[in-house]
This record gives C-alpha cells, structure tokens and sequence, in this order.
C-alpha cells in the first residue's frame, strides 16, 4: 500500500495537465515563497495532489511526499523529482506560469527588520519646507540615536489581468523611526512612513547585456507620514518598474513622475529635487547573505542635483536569526527629512529579506 501512495503521489505531479479538476497544476517551486505557513502547507498540498486524496489516506502516512522524494535534492546540488528552482525575480512576483499561485496570498515586499540602534551624525531638529506652514519654528529636542523598524507586505489581487497576461499586486510598506531613548520628551516616534502602493507586473523575457531582462510594471503610489501641519509631508507618484536578473543578481531600475498638487496644498513642493525621479536597487545573494544598494537621483544639473544611496546587509546569525546593517548616506532617509542631507547607520535583525 506504501508503494501504491507514492505512484499516486507522483503521478499527480506528472499527470496533473491531463486531470479534469487540475489544467493548471501549481509547480511546488512557488510554494516556497508563501511567508503564511498554513498558505504555504495549502500550496505543498496542491502541488503534490494531496488536497485530492482521501481524508483517510492523507492521515496513514503524513510523510509520504517526503518519502516520495518531492521535496528531496541530490548530492550536486541539483534536484532529484522536482524541476530546478524558481529565479529571484519569479520567487516573490510569480512571473513565469510555473510560479503562479492565484490571488490573496500574502507575500513579503520589501525587507522587514527591526533596528534597536539607529544613529545619525546631523539629526534633522527643524524641518522646513518652502511652503510656510510646513516649516518648524521651534527647534525639536531630538537625540541622535533612536530605533527603526520597518513592515512591508503585498498580495496580488488579480491575477491575468489581460488573459494570461499581467498581474495586478498591491502593496503596504510602514517604517518607523523612534526616539525610545530620549525619555525626557517621553520616547516619542519621530516619523512613520505610510505606503500604499498599487503595481501592473508583466512577465518580459529579453536579453541586455548579459541580463535577462524578467519583469516590467507600471504603478501608483502614495507616501506620507500622516501628520499634521507644519510636519505634514505626502508625495503622489506613477511609478514604472523593470527588472533585470542573473544567477544570485538582481537590479531593479524605477523611474517615476510625481502627480502634481495645487502650490497652496503642496506640503513639499520641491520634494523632487531632493527625493529623485527614480532609483536602481541592486541585490546580491551570496552564501545565505543579502547585500543591497539602492541608488537615488534627481537627475537634474548643478545645484539642483541631490541623492541618495542605502547599503544594506543580511546575514545568517542562528537558526532563521538573521542579523541586518543599514548604511544611508544623502537625502530623503525618512519624508520628514526629504530636504536634509545625513548620514544614518543601524544594525539590527532582518525578519524579511528581498529574496
């Protein structure tokens, strides 16, 4: 009867294209970018054609997939019953038909991480603005060590958009920068950054340069700290998105337009000349670590040309700890501080990476 299980599970993966209730069996290399556990066990199950088995069969043997060798690897590092994995780029966007996973599946997006230590050598004690009512007349009494952390999730909502073509996702990213040492103004939090976000993501299959260029996406977006004035600070944008990959590389280049506002309601009018119109982000997964750069230009002339650029690092600690190290140096590290050029260093650990 063991023998019999592992032939019916295999021929489900196998002869899934052919079966009634599954045309389009989900490849089991996608399942392992689900962050939900109990999502990521549902996809597991699909994949294997166990959610069709009986209740009865399912209960005798829980590892019959692993026995089967489903989830197994040989000795060159290659697989032994399952196809080869996903790129980086189809491992968190679902982008070729193998790695599509249906709608509502919560995915992480950018990095999640806390930073209990923060430091900056010029902190930013008044915020100013070229519209009057956003200016701060009264310097605050900030410290300049403090603590980040930041969540980011999305999901798509739609999956074939266009037929078979295109994926609606959408997205929310919140960072927090709090002054929990500073107790003599009872550890306020000095900023938090709301972003809703949504992206039209198309699978590309092109070469430039050695590269394959894997993903293009057009979105909207909307960032702001959700305070009152003089330190309200919001910003609108369409944001396009193309990215490239390699084995362990990817580079993502985003160019935007920010939709423009009524002078009189604009909390940050010149916010382009400071915070771009775009940036590149740059990935690199080495040895079970995960260094990023991201690159940030107004891409103006003389003075009129500001940036900015973040390096960060992830690396193995203990078991699934992972510790995480944040270098900014130029402008716009938070909205509050769009117009003001620092340098930022922290360190903490990384919940979420990129890939």
């Amino acid at each position: 009867m063991k023998h019999l299980r592992l032939l019916l599970l295999a021929g489900a993966l196998t002869a899934g294209t052919c079966h009634a209730q599954n045309p389009d069996p989900m490849d089991i290399r996608a399942c392992t970018a689900i962050e939900s556990d109990a999502q990521r066990l549902a996809c597991y199950d699909r994949a294997t054609g166990r959610d069709r088995l009986p209740a009865a069969q399912k209960r005798a043997d829980p590892t019959a997939a692993t026995n089967a060798g489903v989830f197994a690897y040989d000795g060159q590092g290659g697989p032994t019953g399952v196809p080869a994995p996903l790129s980086l780029l189809d491992s968190r966007w679902e982008l070729s038909p193998e790695s599509k996973l249906g709608t509502f599946n919560l995915r992480g997006y950018q990095p999640v991480y806390a930073m209990p230590l923060f430091a900056t050598s010029n902190q930013n004690n008044l915020p100013h603005s070229p519209n009057p009512d956003n200016t701060v007349q009264t310097p605050q009494q900030l410290q300049n060590v403090e603590g980040k952390f930041q969540l980011s999730l999305k999901t798509k909502v739609w999956q074939g958009v266009f037929g078979d073509v295109g994926d609606l996702w959408v997205g929310y990213t919140q960072s927090s920068r709090w002054q929990v040492y500073n107790a003599a103004v009872s550890r306020p939090f000095r900023e938090t950054d709301y972003e809703p976000e949504a992206l039209l993501v198309f699978d590309t299959n092109y070469s430039l340069l050695g590269w394959d260029g894997h993903m293009a996406g057009i979105g909207v977006d909307h960032q702001s700290n959700g305070r009152s004035n003089p330190l309200s600070r919001s910003w609108n944008r369409v944001i396009a998105d193309f990215g490239f990959e390699r084995p362990g590389w990817v580079v993502i280049f985003r160019p935007w337009w920010r939709i423009p506002e009524a002078r009189s309601d604009d909390d940050n009018p010149d916010i382009s000349r400071y915070m771009g119109r775009g940036d590149m982000q740059i990935i690199h997964e080495w040895n079970g670590q995960e260094f990023g750069l991201m690159l940030r230009d107004s891409l103006s002339l003389g003075d009129s040309n500001h940036g900015a650029a973040r390096f960060t690092w992830s690396f193995p600690v203990a078991g699934n700890l992972r510790g995480y190290m944040e270098l900014f140096k130029g402008y716009g590290e938070s909205l509050i501080d769009y117009n003001h050029n620092a340098t930022y260093f922290g360190v903490g650990v990384s919940l979420l990476d990129w890939y």
